[in-house]
Formats: structure tokens, sequence, C-alpha cells
């Protein structure tokens, strides 16, 4: 399995980034890919997404832990799986972002991630 890694330093406070990373309505509106998210109870969410022009659906795990600032996430039926870590930086907040996953189509991946972290930078920026 191959890691991944990307870091943002965002112009907003921790509270408001994390609070937003941290529901899950708000998945499809920074994952590009993803086009809903439904919590079904426990850390259990019905998710779906469009890839490669098909739509899939499927259950992934996303859990939340406040006092860490800490969000884990993964997939139900795949070895895929991910954590981001929210960190306060002065009057900014850090956003840092690790995947594992089988893939190996690393520039691929790179680049989703990185649209991952504009978009919630525009949303938590307030810039969308």
């Amino acid at each position: 399995m191959t890691a991944y890694h990307r870091t943002r330093t965002l112009l907003a406070g921790e509270d408001r980034v994390f609070e937003y990373l941290a529901d899950v309505h708000n998945l499809p509106k920074y994952f590009d890919q993803m086009t809903h998210a439904k919590p079904l109870g426990d850390d259990k969410v019905a998710v779906e997404a469009e890839v490669d022009g098909e739509k899939e659906r499927g259950k992934a795990w996303f859990r939340v832990d406040r006092t860490a600032r800490r969000i884990q996430w993964g997939s139900e039926s795949s070895p895929y799986a991910g954590a981001l870590d929210v960190t306060a930086d002065q009057d900014r907040t850090v956003v840092d972002i690790e995947l594992h996953t089988e893939h190996t189509a690393g520039d691929e991946i790179e680049q989703a991630m990185d649209a991952t972290l504009d978009h919630i930078q525009q949303q938590v920026e307030g810039k969308a």
C-alpha cells in the first residue's frame, strides 16, 4: 500500500476549519468525485461518487476525534483509508492529509489531494 501526504495552511480559525471538515454532509463539497454522503449511525457513512464516468455507491467509516482534532476515514470494501489533522498556527490553521491506497497513479492521486485542499480552502476562507 502506498501513502500520500499533503499539507495546506489556511487563513481561517482552527475551530471553523475542524467543524466544517468534521461534518459528514460537507464531504461532497470538498471531495471532487463524491456526490453524496449520508451518516448511517455510529461511524458508518453511505457514500456515492462518480469515478471515471461511473456512479459508485458504498459504505465507509468516518471517525472524528475532537480532542485530537483528527478525522479518519476508509472504505469498508477496499484497503483505502486516510487521516486529516487540523492544528492551529497563530491566526492560521494547518490541514494535513495522509492517504493510504493500493492505487499507484501517484500524480493523479496527488492532484486529487491538491484539489481537495483547494476546495477546503475556498470553503473555509469564504472564497466559494
